[in-house]
């Protein structure tokens, strides 16, 4: 088994050695997803009722705010990792590449907050 070509190894073209560990990332976020969320939606189906003031109580108690915080953080890790492939497989010109990497991180970034920030203020009684 040799290196590639050789005008491959000259150029510094192969693998990066990034793929394993981008697969791994998105398997075990994967798997959170899925316990986290069955989690989700057993706790909801426990419920006496959906109305607001129930899901309220039942996210300011500890062990269900920090599941949700959990899925919240796991969900958009798990799209991050897959919307970066799609980038990567699709968008060819470094500058676009670079920007469209920098909004992603941005907006996955935000939102994951902002779903962590409700979280912990429903947790906290800040409920209006």
């Amino acid at each position: 088994m040799g290196n590639g070509t050789s005008i491959g190894r000259v150029r510094g073209l192969g693998s990066a050695k990034q793929g394993p560990h981008h697969w791994l990332l998105q398997r075990f976020t994967a798997v959170g997803n899925l316990l986290l969320l069955g989690f989700f939606v057993v706790s909801l189906l426990l419920l006496p009722d959906l109305s607001y003031a129930s899901v309220v109580e039942w996210i300011a108690r500890p062990v269900p705010a920090t599941a949700m915080a959990l899925l919240v953080i796991s969900v958009f890790w798990h799209a991050r990792l897959g919307l970066q492939v799609v980038i990567e497989d699709y968008v060819h010109e470094a500058g676009n590449y670079f920007a469209l990497i920098i909004a992603l991180n941005l907006a996955l970034f935000g939102g994951a907050a902002f779903g962590v920030f409700s979280i912990i203020r429903l947790a906290l009684g800040g409920a209006a």
